[in-house]
C-alpha cells in the first residue's frame, strides 16, 4: 500500500495522541512514576517529541544509547498537539513553501515549535520512502507541554526490549503484533499545509 510522503501516523484517541521520548533513567523513571517531568527536566531546552514508535527506536537504538535508556510513551491532548503543529515552522528552508530564505529565518526564530520530516523506519530500523514527523518544542511550547498537555506517561522500555528481541530472533510477525497501533492522524490539509511543500 502506498503511503503519502508527509503524513502523521500515531496512536491516538478522540482526545489524545501518543508521542515518544527517551531519557536517562534519572529523568524517565520519575516521569513515568509521577506522570510529570521531574525538576531535573530542563524546560528551557528544546525537547523533541515523536509520534512514531519505530522512529523513536531508531533514535534511541532500542533504548540502548547512553542517556536514552528509558523510553516514555507520553499521551498528550490533541488540542495541545494541534496547537504545536499550527504554530510550527519547518527546520529547513523549502522553496515554494516559504516566500524566501529571509522570511523562513524570521518565522523560524519566532516559532515556538519546529517540524522536521525524517524517513520512517522499518523493524530493522532501515529508512522507508515516507516520512515521520518530529516536533521540537521550545519556550512557550515546552512550558505548555510539561504543564498542560500531558495526560499520562508510561515507561515502555520493556516493550522496546521485547520487540527488539523478536527482531533479533527473526520473528518479525511477533514484533509487529506488539507495535503500537499507529494510524493516520486526522490533521487535515490545512493544519499541515505550512509544513511541507
Amino acid at each position: 500500500m502506498h503511503e503519502p510522503k508527509h503524513q502523521i501516523r500515531a496512536l491516538h484517541t478522540a482526545s489524545t495522541v501518543t508521542v515518544y521520548q527517551a531519557y536517562a533513567p534519572h529523568i524517565g523513571l520519575p516521569a513515568a512514576r509521577d506522570g510529570r517531568f521531574p525538576q531535573a527536566w530542563q524546560r528551557d531546552r528544546m525537547t523533541w517529541i515523536k509520534p512514531s514508535f519505530r522512529w523513536m527506536m531508531y533514535r534511541c537504538g532500542w533504548a540502548g544509547k547512553e542517556g536514552q535508556e528509558t523510553v516514555l510513551a507520553i499521551e498528550i491532548t490533541r488540542e495541545g498537539f494541534e496547537w504545536a503543529l499550527a504554530n510550527a515552522c519547518l527546520t529547513h528552508y523549502e522553496r515554494g513553501l516559504h516566500t524566501d530564505r529571509a522570511a523562513w529565518k524570521r518565522r523560524l526564530k519566532r516559532a515556538p515549535t519546529r517540524v522536521q520530516w525524517d524517513p520512517e523506519r522499518d523493524l530493522h530500523l532501515r529508512p522507508l520512502p515516507h516520512r515521520s514527523l518530529q516536533l521540537g518544542l521550545a519556550g512557550e511550547a515546552a512550558e505548555r507541554y510539561a504543564d498542560d498537555w500531558i495526560v499520562s506517561i508510561d515507561d515502555v522500555t520493556a516493550l522496546a526490549h521485547t520487540i527488539h528481541a523478536h527482531v533479533r530472533d527473526g520473528d518479525l510477525d511477533a514484533a509487529r503484533r506488539l507495535l503500537p497501533a499507529e494510524r493516520p492522524y486526522p490533521a487535515g490539509d490545512t493544519l499541515l499545509a505550512h509544513l511541507h511543500a
